[in-house]
């Protein structure tokens, strides 16, 4: 503002002593046109809500929109390629008057640029998504919710806690296409170091199948797990123990058959043999899943380690045991071996286990997870049946000629031939055992 004298014959008298005073203001500092008010911080403060919604203008087109309803909102008018337009600058309090001027400032240089500020805005704002979107949490997230469609309830948690534990804290915020192979090396050595070496190699195969997907949908560009091949120690293969041995078998069902304990531990034992189904898929059976008429257990995916309905045909011993048992719990039409404590729960993996181990067999003899082991080997070794139908009835991750998945119904009739020739095997080596007379087994030696 510039103060210049004037002479005044009118007013000789005034103020300033007979000189009138001509106020010139700079272009920097002329107060607002159309007579607009400039804002303070305590105006802005004490605005008042009103039955209307009303404008608070601070010039160069800024000003606060009051609502009826008690908000402000900053708003800045502006024109662009002759088109007047509207830009949002934020809620008082959270964006101060000071801060609403300097994005104003910034609003009329891009202006000056030929940018439009709304523009510049909403492409600022689709980064922030994208970046949020890129990173290797979400894009991890969405690849398990879609996986888990496929996969049992089990699995799918396990996964989710593998990656929530291990993964999501130290790589989960970056980009996914920014992370290096070292900085996933050093996520995998951290779970190695503490004796977790397969668990560690399990994650960097989750992890691969998550760079994949990012891959497909166009978010990476490349899967860069493959990178560290060696650079983890091989984990130690540890089998589930199993008695395999024809003649220990004989001998381990007869010990199965006079179990002591309670009639339902006692029928999950002899069951188990005959349908080698994982420990858990046996003890969450449900009499709903049984069908005597077709004598086949129908397992659905759910329930499954591979999220694929399974169908165990049932020999004539096993409809034997279970009619039995259905005598015993069918009444309650809920699970065929539920807990001693409540019918509405399964029997617990410790309950098999635990007679395992009144029977004398250690667990580094035998396992729930040994039937599996024992008939594969014998199936395969001893009675020669083919491999693709041992590998069908595990439920293992077949696939046919033509690259087809496993199918629940493959090779069924002759699933069903298979599973009764392996029951009455089963007969055959309980006879030959108590032909020998031997009571008293230790497994533990060969």
């Amino acid at each position: 503002m510039i103060l210049k004298d004037a002479p005044n014959s009118k007013n000789n008298g005034g103020a300033f002593g007979g000189i009138n005073r001509t106020v010139w203001f700079s272009p920097k500092n002329a107060p607002p046109k159309g007579g607009d008010m400039v804002l303070t911080d305590s105006k802005v403060k004490q605005a008042k809500f009103k039955a209307k919604d009303y404008k608070l203008s601070d010039g160069k087109g800024l000003f606060l929109l009051v609502t009826k309803a008690g908000a402000k909102y900053w708003r800045l008018k502006y024109r662009f390629l002759g088109k007047e337009k509207l830009l949002s600058l934020g809620v008082y309090p959270k964006v101060t008057l000071k801060q609403a001027r300097k994005a104003t400032i910034t609003a009329k240089e891009q202006i000056e640029q030929g940018i439009d500020p709304a523009q510049a805005k909403k492409a600022k704002k689709a980064e922030r998504v994208q970046a949020q979107t890129n990173n290797l949490h979400f894009i991890a997230i969405e690849w398990h919710t879609q996986q888990s469609k496929q996969w049992s309830e089990g699995y799918t948690g396990k996964v989710l806690r593998a990656m929530e534990r291990d993964l999501f804290p130290y790589v989960g915020t970056l980009p996914i296409d920014d992370i290096t192979p070292p900085q996933l090396l050093t996520v995998f050595r951290r779970i190695a170091s503490r004796g977790a070496t397969e668990s560690a190699h399990r994650l960097k195969q989750i992890v691969g199948q998550v760079f994949r997907y990012a891959v497909a949908t166009g978010r990476a560009q490349r899967d860069i797990t493959p990178d560290l091949k060696g650079a983890l120690p091989t984990p130690k293969k540890n089998h589930f123990p199993a008695i395999t041995e024809p003649d220990k078998v004989g001998r381990l069902l007869n010990m199965l058959d006079a179990y002591q304990g309670t009639e339902t531990v006692r029928a999950a034992l002899k069951l188990a043999p005959l349908v080698f189904v994982r420990p858990k898929e046996l003890r969450c059976a449900e009499w709903q899943e049984i069908d005597f008429d077709t004598n086949e257990w129908r397992i659905p995916a759910e329930k499954m380690k591979m999220g694929v309905d399974h169908i165990v045909p049932l020999s004539r011993q096993a409809i034997t045991v279970l009619e039995q048992q259905k005598l015993i719990t069918g009444h309650w039409n809920g699970y065929v071996f539920p807990s001693a404590k409540s019918p509405r729960r399964p029997m617990s993996d410790n309950a098999v286990l635990g007679a395992f181990r009144n029977m004398g067999i250690s667990k580094e003899a035998m396992t729930g997870h040994g039937f599996r082991a024992m008939a594969r080997t014998i199936l395969d070794e001893v009675l020669g049946e083919r491999v693709e139908l041992i590998e069908h009835q595990l439920a293992h991750a077949v696939k046919d000629g033509l690259g087809r998945a496993y199918n629940r119904t493959s090779h069924m009739p002759q699933r069903k031939k298979m599973m009764q020739r392996w029951a009455d095997y089963l007969d055959d080596l309980r006879l030959q055992a108590d032909s020998t007379n031997v009571f008293v087994v230790n497994f533990n030696q060969g």
